[in-house]
């Protein structure tokens, strides 16, 4: 291993760093630049609403079936590349109007006028996908079509004659003008954020506090003349909208211009510098946050800015607006997203604020006029607090501006274990995870969620296998439909994906010196922990969650003596003999002809007595087995229409039924049940490590979990010989 000097290590450094896409990051110009920029991409003054929802469909989305529902997954909230640790799985439903909501708030059909509470359970990715958005906006901002820009004043002195250089608009460069001009210092700018050194008394920039669009500087009576103007000839959709007005310091900075200049807005116009912007939830650029802390210890101006005492001895005035730090959460927010957390646990004051941002798109800071804001606005709350908001009558304008989302937990197996895959994975952890383990926990947390089914012939493991797509004899698709309508409030109650997580972790801690866990060993944690759950209070839901775990090690174990028995029998070429000779049967049943027996060269009956100890395997009752043989014989007949052979792999049932009957017929010569007695003899020995060797190879055991599994499976095959 070489070692790498100062100097080498900075040289790569500098080799690492993409200059050009810094200079993008920081483009700057004068306001004419920025016209022609607009000229040439009108996208770049969408509205926050509008940006959002073209963020979210620039990623793509697919189409999917679920028990005769169409439904669309949006490929944002699963992207990998940005944030991956927090993809979204199995909230299509919820997903997807979440996106209606932000289509009609960019299409201006009402809804960018409503606050989004996202309302569920604790635990149910309600932060997270807000922090997807935030996380998504921030990196949408840096690519070309998420590109948005804002501007800055330059309060000093501009020469009245000949052109002003075209570097006194780059950022960083530091031009000096002749004359007056000369006081122009040092500029530095990190993306979105200004920052400026003084040279003279007159030579400074100072940014916009709220971002703003750059289009906001052309006065409202120049409006529809500048926009008909624009949009003649244009789309629909390459036309350009300015709604609102400047913050209370632009309008200053621009009214004091403009009498300098008497009236003359080009001249004003020279002091505007616009410049890239990047959101920056870190730099608090287009994306604040807002949570609830003690109530003598917050107050509405953090959110709408406060007086600078400091400046007041500067300025005289409390109401002048340098004097006043427009820093507040919907200030700095503005162009972007601000989040509320646990949103209906904030003080009623606080709510009010809500009202006018969400209606007008307007907040009101203290001693001056309400400003214009442009921001999404994101909620979340659980349920009490929904309830609490519900039964308060003095809260019925909010409740009136509120478009609510319900975010339940996952209801579909599959997407659950997604979750917890993320989090252990053998990238992320060293202890060797045996199969199934954190399928089962899954499972069990998706049962506690599920309402009990009201068909008395369908159990709650049904209901979680039917939800998770598969297929059980006499149910169709209409009757999942069914029992999802029928079932009102599932998904809003049971155990947190966080519970189960911190569950695998002490598993994962108090078993390592083992080199691996087990789903038993998690299950034992998930069980040890329900005495101490702080959201448990009622004993009949715990001991009700303890049932639940008694019926997940009962799917446990039928899974784990499926897959030893498919280890025992996984040798090809038996498989391929028995499908051949059952094939043969049922070709010669259906056609009602005789079989030619291999070693006797004479004809015979089919045999049924194999044919039927195969189909039995399945379930195939007698009254099915005729429909059963004719349907296998039928697709082998479309394979070779096509020119394609049959293989018993692509028929999952058939593959299953052959796997467990020639089990069947070696479970006695391989002497499983040996395994636990003290004492085994070479063959069968040998006999178990290929099986072990099969369950490393093909099912992902180590050489211990598959040791502990098969003597597992060996106890109870013990037991059920001792009973027989």
């Amino acid at each position: 291993m070489s070692v790498k000097d100062g100097a080498s290590l900075l040289r790569l450094v500098g080799e690492l760093q993409d200059q050009k896409r810094f200079q993008e990051l920081n483009w700057s110009g004068s306001f004419q630049d920025y016209l022609d920029v607009v000229a040439k991409n009108p996208k770049i003054t969408r509205n926050a609403f509008q940006r959002i929802y073209d963020m979210i469909m620039e990623y793509g989305s697919d189409e999917f079936e679920d028990a005769k529902k169409r439904l669309t997954r949006y490929r944002f909230f699963s992207d990998q590349s940005f944030d991956g640790d927090d993809a979204i799985f199995g909230l299509e439903i919820s997903l997807m109007r979440l996106v209606n909501f932000f289509k009609a708030a960019a299409k201006g059909y009402g809804t960018e006028k409503r606050v989004l509470l996202l309302h569920g359970p604790v635990g149910s990715s309600k932060s997270t996908i807000v922090r997807r958005l935030k996380r998504g906006m921030e990196h949408y901002s840096r690519t070309e079509n998420g590109a948005l820009y804002t501007f800055d004043w330059y309060l000093g002195e501009l020469p009245e004659d000949g052109e002003i250089p075209a570097d006194f608009y780059k950022v960083g460069l530091g031009t000096q003008l002749t004359g007056v001009a000369a006081q122009i210092g040092e500029l530095t700018l990190s993306p979105g954020k200004v920052e400026h050194h003084r040279e003279g008394p007159r030579g400074e920039w100072e940014h916009c506090p709220m971002n703003e669009e750059p289009l906001h500087l052309i006065p409202l009576e120049m409006r529809d003349r500048f926009l008909a103007n624009f949009n003649e000839d244009r789309p629909p959709e390459e036309q350009i909208h300015i709604v609102g007005d400047l913050c209370p310091p632009c309008r200053y900075h621009q009214r004091e211009l403009m009498r300098r200049y008497d009236g003359d807005w080009t001249k004003m116009a020279r002091h505007i510098r616009v410049r890239r912007l990047v959101f920056s939830e870190q730099d608090r650029i287009g994306i604040g946050t807002f949570q609830p802390k003690d109530e003598k210890n917050q107050d509405s101006t953090e959110l709408t800015g406060d007086i600078n005492y400091r400046k007041i001895a500067i300025y005289g005035s409390d109401s002048d607006p340098r004097a006043f730090n427009f820093d507040g959460e919907f200030n700095i927010a503005n162009r972007g997203i601000i989040e509320f957390i646990e949103m209906l646990k904030l003080d009623v004051a606080f709510l009010y604020d809500l009202l006018g941002a969400s209606q007008e798109h307007k907040i009101k800071s203290k001693k001056f006029a309400q400003t214009d804001i442009d921001e999404v606005i994101i909620g979340h709350t659980n349920e009490p607090e929904y309830r609490r908001l519900e039964n308060n009558e003095f809260m019925e304008a909010l409740k009136d501006r509120t478009v609510r989302i319900d975010v339940p937990y996952i209801t579909k197996l599959k997407d659950e274990i997604k979750i917890y895959e993320r989090d252990f994975n053998s990238n992320k952890v060293l202890v060797h995870i045996a199969p199934h383990t954190l399928e089962m926990a899954a499972m069990w947390a998706v049962l506690t969620r599920l309402e009990e089914p009201k068909k008395a012939n369908l159990t709650l493991m049904q209901k979680l296998k039917l939800y998770d797509g598969k297929s059980l004899p006499g149910f169709t698709e209409d009757n999942i439909k069914e029992l999802r309508k029928e079932a009102q409030h599932e998904g809003m109650e049971g155990i947190s994906p966080r519970y189960v997580q911190d569950k695998i972790s002490n598993a994962l801690v108090n078993y390592q010196q083992d080199g691996y866990i087990n789903p038993f060993m998690v299950l034992n944690e998930l069980e040890s922990g329900l005495k101490n759950h702080p959201l448990i209070t009622n004993e009949d839901e715990r001991q009700s969650y303890r049932e639940l775990l008694s019926v997940v090690k009962e799917e446990y174990t039928e899974i784990v003596k499926n897959e030893v028995q498919r280890a025992i029998s996984a040798d090809e070429e038996a498989i391929k003999r028995l499908c051949a000779n059952y094939i043969d049967n049922i070709k010669a049943y259906t056609q009602h002809e005789k079989v030619i027996n291999k070693f006797t060269g004479q004809t015979e009956e089919p045999d049924e007595r194999l044919m039927r100890s195969i189909e039995k395997k399945i379930d195939i009752p007698d009254s099915r087995k005729d429909d059963f043989r004719r349907e296998i014989m039928n697709y082998i007949g479309a394979l070779a229409i096509e020119g394609k052979t049959f293989d018993y792999r692509t028929n999952e049932r058939l593959h299953k039924a052959l796997e467990l009957k020639l089990f069947e017929d070696q479970k006695d010569s391989i002497k499983l049940t040996s395994l636990v007695s003290r004492v085994v003899d070479k063959d069968t020995q040998e006999k178990i490590d290929v099986v072990k060797a099969r369950l490393v190879k093909n099912f992902g055991y180590n050489e211990q979990s598959a040791t502990d599994v098969l003597n597992y499976v060996a106890s109870i095959f013990a037991r059920g010989d001792a009973s027989e």
